[in-house]
């Protein structure tokens, strides 16, 4: 029960040793010297909680709360990970975890949804960029610890869950029941569409992410019937994830030239990320897609393709995560997740707190066509001539899945448009 009482008197010897010394060696900076007060104030604040507290707590979960609330009170992504949170975090990079499926940060004391991963139970019920956590079930979040937080989510497959959230748009708390399931991330996507445009969709920044979309584009280049005439790189709630997986995935576009930096607090933890000679698209025009879901990672890759003159970025402003976060092992199978960088896009902007402006707005939305009756034409009057062809006339099928899909998203659709803007206005031959 004394181990921590003895061990902040040693602390506190320590001090005064060093309060000693420093008194000889007036060149010692601040920033080493130990702080004596502060150390007495938590020896007191130690003692009274466990004096007077309702309950009994042990001096382990004590220390454990101070440590959890050391970091925490630096920034959002700071953290201690114990040894299941520390497993959690590995299984996130992989690619395979259980859960509803939401990337989430902390807000007010509240956890805040920075996106919902593709074709997860949480993106499948609606749940949306922005969205405020406010309970789980019956429990409130406010003031709880964001592992103890995500811990909640957590559960059996199969088994339901209730999540309470908080929308901008909307007046009162929103209910969502949904069951938890183990989550596969499928981190890229692509598909032509028509016969000339690729779609490549990056859901998350995982180790082998730029190796596999390498592997999609170069598809995509053998399924077209002619070089493609334009890419759209879809990173719309994309939370991130690997930081050079985002750098390899930029290199895939661009031939040399700074990609992202980093600085941290002392000069020589500046490091520096540049482009090789592995180019896949090393011409054809680019879209890429971003929301206020698209977060740290995918905010490099925005950043580092808007600077180049590389490729137009259209939606809406991204989240503005801009740290980077270094995992740090501990004794007994523990880690920190603790922040010690910002990273710069090659332009030499921060995008902490401020995020990837979209060179063109558009926000979300789904397309309707007009129908409001049967037109009048030719064809339709009594007695019409015919076009004299002996092989029936049909109409085209509008309806194919490609056409299906632009209708239901506004924004993959005004990409395709300004792809083919970019195209015509080549003056290239017209198929």
């Amino acid at each position: 029960m004394f181990i921590l009482t003895r061990l902040l008197l040693c602390c506190l010897m320590l001090a005064a040793m060093s309060a000693t010394a420093d008194q000889a060696e007036p060149e010692k900076t601040a920033d080493t010297a130990i702080p004596i007060e502060e150390l007495r104030l938590f020896s007191e604040v130690f003692h009274q909680i466990r004096q007077h507290y309702v309950s009994d707590i042990s001096d382990r979960d004590l220390l454990q709360y101070a440590i959890e609330g050391m970091l925490q009170g630096l920034d959002p992504h700071s953290a201690f990970l114990d040894r299941e949170a520390f497993l959690s975090l590995q299984e996130n990079t992989s690619g395979e975890f259980g859960g509803v499926g939401v990337e989430v940060t902390t807000e007010n004391g509240l956890l805040k949804v920075i996106a919902p991963i593709d074709d997860t139970p949480a993106q499948k019920a609606g749940i949306q960029a922005g969205d405020i956590i406010v309970r789980i079930d019956d429990k409130s979040l406010k003031g709880m610890p964001m592992r103890e937080s995500v811990d909640l989510m957590r559960g059996p497959e199969g088994s339901d869950i209730s999540l309470t959230i908080l929308r901008e748009d909307s007046k009162k708390p929103i209910e969502i029941t949904l069951q938890r399931a183990i989550i596969h991330i499928d981190s890229v996507k692509s598909r032509l569409i028509g016969q000339h445009y690729g779609y490549l969709r990056i859901a998350q920044f995982q180790n082998n992410t730029a190796q596999e979309a390498a592997d999609h584009l170069q598809a995509l280049l053998d399924q077209a019937e002619q070089p493609l005439r334009g890419l759209v790189l879809d990173l719309r709630n994309n939370p991130g994830g690997v930081m050079n997986s985002a750098v390899d995935l930029t290199d895939l576009f661009i031939s040399d030239g700074l990609i992202v930096y980093t600085e941290g607090r002392h000069a020589d933890e500046r490091e520096t990320f540049y482009a090789t000679e592995n180019t896949l698209l090393p011409e054809q025009p680019i879209v890429v897609l971003v929301n206020n879901g698209s977060a740290s990672a995918s905010e490099i890759v925005a950043g580092a393709l808007q600077d180049h003159q590389r490729a137009l970025i259209l939606g809406t402003k991204s989240f503005g995560k801009g740290s980077v976060q270094t995992i740090l092992p501990l004794p007994q199978d523990n880690a920190i997740k603790l922040t010690t960088a910002r990273y710069y896009t090659p332009g030499g902007r921060s995008i902490q707190a401020r995020g990837i402006e979209p060179d063109i707005i558009a926000r979300s939305a789904t397309l309707t066509f007009d129908e409001q009756g049967p037109s009048i034409s030719e064809s339709s009057l009594a007695g019409h001539i015919d076009n004299g062809d002996n092989v029936r006339q049909t109409a085209p099928d509008n309806k194919n899945s490609s056409d299906e899909t632009l209708q239901k998203d506004y924004q993959l659709y005004e990409a395709i448009n300004l792809l083919k803007a970019m195209h015509f206005s080549t003056g290239t031959e017209q198929q």
